[in-house]
């Protein structure tokens, strides 16, 4: 597959057909089987190259959060939301001041979208401050368990996140949600409603494992969408009657349209319709010659710690010569290239690198290596249209 019109490869995980079955609760619709990997697993998921489109490249008519379930809102203004993000990216993790502070300056906020709209912050809910890491071509960068709000991994296959008929929105808003919230839903929609449950998706740096978003228009929810209930107890706080959360997962179809944004960083955000918006963290064309590079280089760091110039040509050979494919947006590609230049560097002069250049190349390579590691902020919030 190769680039035209702005449409990159992108690989994207999704359920097996052969984990569908049929929905006993729902005739006519179907749920993930009992043996089905949750949205987070590595288990069980079918990868598929999709062509979707780079809207850092081009514009695209027609997209919006009323049409396509989605939009990018400006955070460029918001100062105080810039140094915490800024803040928690420096960190590589996210605190409770630094989440506080985002909080407050996103509350009641007036925001100003991508296709030229605005949108209210009506209120954020209490649980889902969450950063996500990960590493070129889905490498774990994560501990096997989440810490609160940090150490959670990308998402390993496309899902919506929430049932607008299921746990937990049938508990907390007494079967309201369906008639209170716009969404489109296998069972069921609501286009006129004054609100949006939304995700906020901030990029702190994305160049590899970017959000990737479908086009809800082009999902043949009746088919493709299986519901999942998925355990919270892992990284949420929920009593026993909400600890399973309703949400859905997808089967592929090429009549599905994706997008990705390839320059965003955290000036600006996602918003995405929390009930209907199948999004999944993409590997995009290169990122196996960024892994290679990435792991080499780390090997090769603790090389230069030892002093020794045989071990660090040894480690760095396997990434010696590498470059991005064509297909490969120009952020990744830029990201490559600064890798491929430390191991080039390195390997010219091994002695002097292990020796008087140590402390100088290290901190290149660790920068360097730092670019290819996909850093991101979630929320959940409730948005309204300001006319």
């Amino acid at each position: 597959m190769s680039v035209v019109d702005s449409s990159y490869p992108v690989r994207l995980g999704f359920m097996p057909e052969s984990q569908a079955i049929p929905d006993p609760d729902r005739p006519g619709l179907f749920r993930a089987g009992p043996r089905a990997a949750a949205p987070y697993g590595n288990e069980r998921v079918e990868f598929r190259d999709c062509a979707a489109t780079d809207l850092a490249d081009t514009e695209v008519d027609g997209l919006g959060i009323r049409t396509s379930g989605f939009d990018q809102v400006d955070l460029s203004g918001l100062d105080a939301v810039q140094r915490a993000c800024a803040s928690i990216r420096s960190a590589g993790r996210a605190d409770d001041a630094a989440a506080a502070t985002v909080r407050a300056g996103l509350e009641g906020a007036v925001l100003r979208t991508a296709r030229g709209g605005s949108v209210r912050v009506l209120h954020l809910a209490d649980e889902g401050f969450i950063m996500r890491t990960a590493g070129p071509n889905g490498l774990s960068l994560v501990g096997p368990r989440s810490e609160g709000m940090n150490g959670h991994g990308g998402a390993t296959s496309v899902h919506i996140d929430q049932d607008v008929y299921g746990t937990p929105l049938t508990q907390l808003m007494d079967g309201r949600a369906p008639s209170l919230f716009v969404h489109d839903s296998p069972d069921g929609r609501c286009d006129d409603a004054a609100m949006f449950l939304m995700n906020m998706w901030i990029p702190l740096q994305q160049a590899v494992q970017p959000l990737t978003i479908a086009d809800g228009r082009s999902l043949d929810r009746r088919r493709h969408q299986l519901r999942y209930g998925l355990p919270t107890g892992s990284f949420l706080d929920r009593d026993d009657e909400t600890a399973i959360n309703d949400i859905w997962t997808m089967l592929y179809d090429q009549g599905q349209e994706w997008y990705f944004n390839s320059e965003m960083d955290h000036r600006s955000a996602w918003i995405f319709n929390t009930l209907s918006v199948a999004h999944g963290a993409g590997t995009l064309a290169g990122e196996d010659v960024a892994e290679r590079c990435y792991l080499a280089l780390e090997a090769a760091e603790a090389a230069v710690e030892l002093k020794d110039p045989g071990a660090l040509a040894a480690t760095l050979e396997p990434a010696a010569g590498s470059s991005a494919p064509p297909t490969a947006p120009q952020a990744l590609r830029s990201a490559i290239d600064g890798m491929a230049g430390c191991v080039e560097d390195a390997l010219a002069d091994p002695a002097g690198v292990c020796g008087p250049h140590a402390a100088a190349w290290s901190a290149g390579a660790r920068a360097a290596r730092r670019r290819v590691v996909r850093m991101s902020l979630e929320l959940r919030l409730v948005l309204a249209p300001v006319d």
